[in-house]
C-alpha cells in the first residue's frame, strides 16, 4: 500500500477499478431480486452523475448536502460529487428536526441536495428556510416532483450528453482536485455541544485507507454487509474503501431497516460484517433464543461448549496458554457438533465482525470469539477519518481497542500536556495524515483540537506497548467531587448497565457536588418479573411493589459497594449516592441520544435538572421517595 501516498479518492479510485474492473462491488436489491455492480459499471455511472453536475452548474469547490439510506446511489452519487470537483456533505437519516437539517445544509454553504423519496418530506420541509440551495437531486422517480427537484436519471442522462462531447472537460475537472482538497463536511452529532463540520480531505481518506491495511485485511472474495448509515466516514473507510482496495464487494441493508437484516444476511451470506455493539447483542439473543428451543439436551451442549471456548481462548492472543492446552481438541469438537450451526443463523461464511465501539464489553467479545466469528474491536473518531487502532486475527487482545495504525504517531498526556508513559492513563493525541483540516467556519475549536499537528481526542486511554491502545473513557468527560478529584464515569455506566438487567441504562453526575448521584433508566418488564416472583399475587402497580422495585435498583448499585458481588470494581466515593429513577428511556426522539447511539449528557442534565437537584435533599437522596414511585 506505499504506492497510495496522496492520492486524491478520485485517483484511488481510478487505480483499483482499472486492477478490478469486472469484480462486483455493490450488491443492492431490487425489487425481489439482488443485483450486482462491477467496479467498472460503478465508476461509469460515477463520471455519469459528475458531469451531469458539471452541466447543472456544479462548480468545483461547492457543497451538495447528501440525505439518503444506504443504497448504490449513495455510493455512486458521493464519487459523482467528488468526480465532478465537490464536497459531500453526508447528513443522517436519524435527523428528525427541521432546524438539524436547517443547521447543517445552511453552515455548509450546500448549494444541491441528493436526496431519495424516503427522505424528500424532510427536504421539502426546510428548502424555505435555505434559498441558497438552488436544485434537490432525487434518487426515484416521483409523481409529485416539484419545479426545483430533478430525477438522478435526468442527471445521468445530461451526463451522457456532456460526455459524448466534452469529456476532455470532464477529466480536466476531476483531475484538477488535489489531495488536500475537501472530500467531506461530515457534521458531529452534538453529544457535548452544538454540531462542528469535520472537513475532511481526499488524502485524509486515502492515507487512512492506507493505514487501516496496517491493522486488519481483506480478501477479494470477501462480501461485507454494512450496518452502519453511510453518512458516517467509519462505513466510508472500514467499509468500501478498504474494500475497493482489495477487490472486494458490500452490501446494505434495504431501507437501513433493522427488520430487513436477517433476509439480507440470508441472501447475501456475508463474509465480515460493519455494525455496532448493540446489533452484536441482538444477533447473540437470537442465537440463544434459538439454541433454547431445540430443547435443554442441546441448550445444556452449548452452554458447555461455550464454557470450554471462553476459558481456552482467553483473551484471544494467549489462547490455550498454561494449563488450559488440553481444551483445543474439546474446542475443535464442539466447533464441529454445536457451534458450526449456530454460525449458520449468520450466514455461514462470516469470518469476522468489524465494531467501532470503543468500550465494547469484553463478555460480548469472548462469546462471540468462542462461537468463531470473532468481533474485533477498534477505535476512531471523525476527526482521525476516523480508524485509529483496531483488533485482527494476527494482532488481538480482547478488552483492548486494537492495534495503533501505521504510519501515525500516538501519545498519552497528563492534564498539564506531560507525555504518559505505558499503562499510564490520560488523553489520547495522534498526529498523521488521517487527521482531519479542522472545522468548517470555526477556527476557536480547530485551533483548541489540533495543536501543531496533534488531534486531542478528548478521549482517555493508555498503550499497553508500543502497539496496543486501550480506550477507558472520555478526558474531557469527567465528574469533579467536592474535594476537586476527577474521575471517568463511563467504566462504571458500562459496568453498572452490563451486569443489572434491572437498569436498562444510568448517566452519572458530580460537578463538584457533596455526592455523585444517578440518572437511571429502570428496566420495568424485569423489575415487574422480579416483584411477582417474590411475592406472587402483588399487583405491580401498587405502591408496595413499586418500592420493592426501588430497592431492588438500590441493590445493584450496592453490590458495587463492601460485601457486593462486584466490591473493588472501582472506588466506593465514586459510586452513586442518590437515584434519580426516570419516567421515560433515552432515545433519540426525545433528543437525549444522538444517531450514534451515546447518550447526550447535557441534554439529559437538563430536562431532568429538577430531579437532579431534588436528589441533593434529604428527601430525595432515599431511593424510595414520591417522584421514584412515580417514575415507575
Amino acid at each position: 500500500m506505499a504506492d497510495v501516498k496522496r492520492l486524491t479518492i478520485i485517483e484511488f479510485v481510478e487505480k483499483y477499478v482499472g486492477k478490478y474492473s469486472k469484480n462486483t462491488f455493490l450488491w443492492e436489491k431490487v425489487g425481489d431480486q439482488w443485483t450486482q455492480t462491477t467496479y467498472e459499471q460503478t465508476k461509469k455511472d460515477a463520471y455519469r452523475i459528475g458531469a451531469g453536475l458539471m452541466v447543472l452548474g456544479l462548480q468545483k469547490g461547492e457543497k451538495v448536502s447528501f440525505l439518503s439510506e444506504g443504497r448504490n446511489l449513495w455510493v455512486i452519487g458521493e464519487l459523482g460529487i467528488l468526480y465532478a470537483g465537490g464536497v459531500n456533505v453526508p447528513l443522517s437519516i436519524k435527523l428528525e428536526e427541521a432546524n438539524d437539517l436547517v443547521f447543517r445544509v445552511k453552515h455548509s454553504d450546500s448549494k444541491y441536495v441528493f436526496t431519495s423519496a424516503s427522505q424528500i418530506s424532510k427536504i421539502r420541509a426546510i428548502l424555505p428556510q435555505c434559498p441558497m440551495v438552488e436544485k434537490v437531486i432525487v434518487f426515484d422517480q416521483l409523481k409529485d416532483m416539484k419545479d426545483n427537484e430533478i430525477f438522478i436519471g435526468d442527471i445521468m442522462k445530461m451526463g451522457d450528453e456532456f460526455l459524448a462531447k466534452n469529456e476532455d472537460l470532464f477529466i480536466q475537472r476531476y483531475k484538477s482536485v488535489g489531495p488536500d482538497d475537501y472530500a467531506n463536511i461530515s457534521y458531529t452529532s452534538g453529544t457535548t455541544a452544538d454540531p462542528k463540520g469535520i472537513l475532511l480531505t481526499h488524502r485524509n481518506y486515502t492515507a487512512n485507507v492506507e493505514q487501516a491495511h496496517s491493522v486488519i485485511g481483506c480478501r477479494e472474495d470477501d462480501v461485507m454487509l454494512i450496518i452502519l448509515p453511510l453518512d458516517h466516514c467509519f462505513a466510508h473507510v472500514a467499509g468500501f474503501y478498504t474494500l475497493m482496495s482489495y477487490g472486494s464487494s458490500f452490501a446494505t441493508v434495504p431501507g437501513n431497516s433493522l427488520r430487513n437484516i436477517p433476509s439480507t444476511i440470508k441472501a447475501i451470506r456475508p463474509t465480515i460484517m460493519l455494525s455496532v455493539p448493540s446489533l452484536a447483542k441482538s444477533f447473540k439473543k437470537t442465537i440463544e433464543a434459538g439454541v433454547k428451543a431445540k430443547g435443554p439436551f442441546v441448550e445444556k451442549l452449548y452452554n458447555i461448549a461455550l464454557k470450554n471456548a471462553i476459558i481456552y481462548n482467553k483473551e484471544g492472543y494467549n489462547k490455550g496458554a498454561g494449563m488450559s492446552f488440553w481444551r483445543k481438541p474439546f474446542v475443535k469438537l464442539f466447533d464441529k457438533l454445536v457451534f458450526k450451526s449456530v454460525r449458520e443463523a449468520l450466514g455461514g461464511r462470516m469470518r469476522f465482525f468489524v465494531g467501532g465501539g470503543a468500550l465494547l464489553d469484553i463478555d460480548l467479545q469472548r462469546y462471540y470469539y468462542a462461537i468463531g466469528i470473532p468481533m474485533f474491536q477498534g477505535y476512531g473518531l471523525s476527526e482521525a477519518t476516523p480508524i485509529i487502532s483496531a483488533n485482527s486475527f494476527e494482532y488481538h487482545i480482547l478488552g483492548s481497542s486494537g492495534c495503533v495504525v501505521k504510519p501515525m504517531e500516538i501519545k498519552i498526556l497528563d492534564d498539564n500536556g506531560k507525555e504518559l508513559g505505558y499503562g499510564q492513563r490520560g488523553e489520547i493525541c495522534i498526529k498523521g495524515e488521517n487527521v482531519m483540516a479542522g472545522y468548517w467556519k470555526n477556527p476557536k475549536s480547530t485551533a483548541e483540537t489540533v495543536v501543531d499537528g496533534w488531534l486531542h481526542t478528548g478521549d482517555m486511554g493508555y498503550m499497553r506497548d508500543e502497539r496496543f491502545l486501550y480506550v477507558v473513557g472520555r478526558f474531557k468527560c469527567l465528574l469533579i467531587s467536592s474535594d476537586g478529584e476527577k474521575y471517568s464515569p463511563e467504566l462504571i455506566e458500562e459496568s453498572i448497565g452490563e451486569n443489572s438487567k434491572y437498569i436498562e441504562n444510568i448517566i452519572l453526575h458530580n460537578s463538584q457536588d457533596p455526592y455523585t448521584i444517578a440518572l437511571v433508566v429502570p428496566h420495568k418488564d424485569n423489575l415487574k418479573a422480579y416483584v411477582q416472583a417474590a411475592k406472587p399475587g402483588i399487583d405491580v402497580e401498587s405502591r408496595e411493589a413499586k418500592s420493592i422495585m426501588l430497592e431492588k435498583i438500590q441493590a445493584e448499585i450496592d453490590s458495587y459497594r463492601k460485601g457486593g458481588s462486584n466490591y473493588g470494581a472501582f472506588p466506593e466515593r465514586w459510586l452513586p449516592a442518590a437515584i434519580c429513577v426516570l419516567p421515560e428511556p433515552f432515545t433519540e426522539q426525545n433528543h437525549m441520544m444522538n444517531s450514534s447511539m451515546k447518550v447526550v449528557r447535557r441534554v439529559a442534565e437538563s430536562v431532568y435538572a429538577d430531579r437532579m437537584a431534588y436528589a441533593y435533599t434529604p428527601d430525595g437522596k432515599s431511593i424510595v421517595n414520591e417522584k421514584n414511585i412515580a417514575s415507575l
